[in-house]
């Protein structure tokens, strides 16, 4: 695993965020990684291997996960409220131009940074999300993000993921559900394994149509003259075919991968997606 140093910033609310910085050439633009709603900074560790040296990478944490503060209002976990933050982060770091690598959520908000920051923005990746998301994905999204659950060890909390998550990673061994646990999860105060993220971001996201709030085609549009990368997990439940058709014809300078027997949402690890990240970076000048 290749070394970061931390780094904050702080909200217009007060509130300090955190984000790994991988050191990179200082000629190219930096890969700014936004994660999905339950997930952090780790998330792009398999990215960041690969690319660190090459390229700098910050890793952002929104607000309520891993060492970013938790928000004293649940109802602030809004993209609203991550755009602003990301805004300010943006202004902090005085970047002239960047990259965006976008999972999920993460996705949403790179579709909504373009609006104000397209002729910033060097490239940009969308991991398995678009301006649809699938009722079915959204559902089973609302049915486990914000249950607090715990587990003596590491392999416990595995072979726990493993049981309930197979159908979206049904080809995985236990040293990848590993990985997933670690990335996922912390050692807490009591010493056991617990998920990293404040169990309040449930709260608005748990409101009918509170997981958006935005017109994504209008957002997804602004990402139209940048060179742009779409992965998608061959059995996503969220991302559906349609959508990426709808995508493709939208945006000529699209590429996008299907990533096979995985769901929502591939890891940016698995060869298609590693080789496919090669060829967007290969196009920023």
């Amino acid at each position: 695993m290749v070394a970061w140093s931390d780094g904050y910033w702080w909200s217009n609310d007060g509130l300090r965020l955190h984000y790994r910085d991988y050191a990179g050439d200082p000629t190219r633009p930096p890969i700014i990684c936004i994660p999905g709603l339950t997930r952090n900074a780790r998330d792009f560790e398999g990215v960041a291997d690969r690319l660190a040296g090459d390229w700098r990478l910050i890793c952002v944490e929104l607000r309520g996960r891993g060492e970013s503060a938790y928000a004293k209002d649940p109802l602030s976990y809004v993209p609203l409220t991550y755009l602003q933050d990301l805004d300010a982060l943006l202004r902090e770091l005085a970047l002239e131009r960047f990259i965006l690598f976008g999972t999920s959520l993460g996705g949403l908000m790179t579709m909504l940074l373009s609006a104000g920051h397209q002729d910033r923005i060097a490239a940009a990746l969308l991991n398995d999300i678009g301006p649809v998301l699938d009722a079915r994905g959204l559902e089973r999204i609302r049915g486990y993000v914000g249950r607090s659950q715990s587990w003596p060890t590491w392999l416990h909390a595995a072979r726990f993921f493993a049981d309930a998550q197979s159908d979206r990673y049904p080809h995985w061994t236990l040293d990848q559900w590993l990985i997933f646990a670690k990335r996922l999860c912390r050692l807490n105060a009591g010493g056991r394994i617990a998920l990293d993220y404040d169990m309040r971001i449930a709260e608005p996201f748990k409101v009918p149509g509170g997981e958006t709030g935005f017109d994504l085609w209008g957002a997804f549009s602004g990402l139209k003259p940048i060179p742009s990368l779409l992965v998608r997990g061959e059995i996503s439940d969220l991302l559906t075919t349609e959508t990426v058709a709808a995508m493709e014809a939208r945006m000529p300078l699209m590429e996008s991968v299907t990533v096979p027997g995985v769901g929502h949402a591939p890891t940016l690890d698995e060869p298609e997606a590693v080789a496919a990240v090669e060829r967007l970076l290969a196009r920023v000048g």
